[in-house]
């Protein structure tokens, strides 16, 4: 069977990716594809190794592909590339030092390959992305509204949404129903209309690097959307041991 290897966050912890790496080589699955959504870089100047790491993948490992994530959004913004003109984001979640912190962990020389990556990925009917159709900061979890969902889904018209800005892993999914709408102007009322929803998920794929010493990722059968989660544990004396729950 074939599937697809989905992750987040990395921020620059070169040896979670690498520990995950290793959980993929184990697997008696073919795994076709390697999907980032997001975050390879942090606050750290090991990002860099990752950036490299990621340029150069080694004799019979996938080749990443990689969309943009927050913190690469937040690097372009300090650089006057981004989509707005101040790091305001950046500061109110961790303060003015941040600033410079962040532009001291990544050269100038990784600027145009950040800048190179896609918002988003769509392959199949799925959108693999960071935050959502939305924007890189928008945060799906377990307990955003099935209304919101269902918008992040219907803009794109995916039927599978995979995205890891929460770091959470986690299924939602919407089933099959119908949604009225009215609009009402000045000097009139639109007729109710109906649209007809169809089975849809949005997918949390977890996050690599922000934990120390465990790391989650999710692999997905695009033949059955078969969806498991496996957690990685590394570092001294961990060896690697992986949970699986899957669905």
């Amino acid at each position: 069977m074939t599937h697809w290897a989905i992750m987040s966050g990395i921020e620059g912890n070169l040896p979670a990716y690498e520990a995950v790496l290793q959980d993929l080589k184990r697997q008696r699955q073919e795994i076709e594809a390697l999907y980032i959504l997001g975050d390879v870089i942090g606050p750290t100047p090991k990002s860099e190794k990752v950036i490299q790491r990621l340029q150069s993948p080694r004799q019979n490992e996938p080749v990443p592909v990689v969309c943009q994530g927050w913190w690469e959004e937040q690097l372009l913004i300090l650089y006057g590339l981004g989509r707005s003109d101040e790091p305001t984001e950046l500061i109110n979640l961790y303060g003015k030092s941040m600033v410079k912190t962040l532009w001291d962990a990544v050269g100038k020389s990784y600027l145009e390959w950040i800048r190179s990556l896609d918002f988003g990925l769509f392959e199949l009917d799925c959108l693999l992305i960071h935050g959502s159709s939305v924007s890189v900061g928008d945060e799906l979890t377990p307990d955003t509204p099935a209304i919101e969902m269902l918008d992040r889904l219907m803009r794109m018209d995916a039927n599978h949404l995979f995205c890891g800005r929460s770091g959470l892993t986690f299924q939602y999914e919407i089933e099959e129903g119908s949604i009225t709408s009215t609009v009402t102007t000045l000097d009139s009322c639109i007729p109710p209309q109906s649209t007809v929803v169809k089975p849809r998920r949005v997918i949390g794929v977890g996050n690599v690097g922000r934990f120390p010493g465990k790391a989650t990722y999710t692999l997905y059968n695009f033949f059955t959307n078969r969806v498991e989660f496996r957690t990685v544990r590394y570092g001294f004396g961990k060896g690697f041991q992986v949970k699986s729950p899957s669905s």
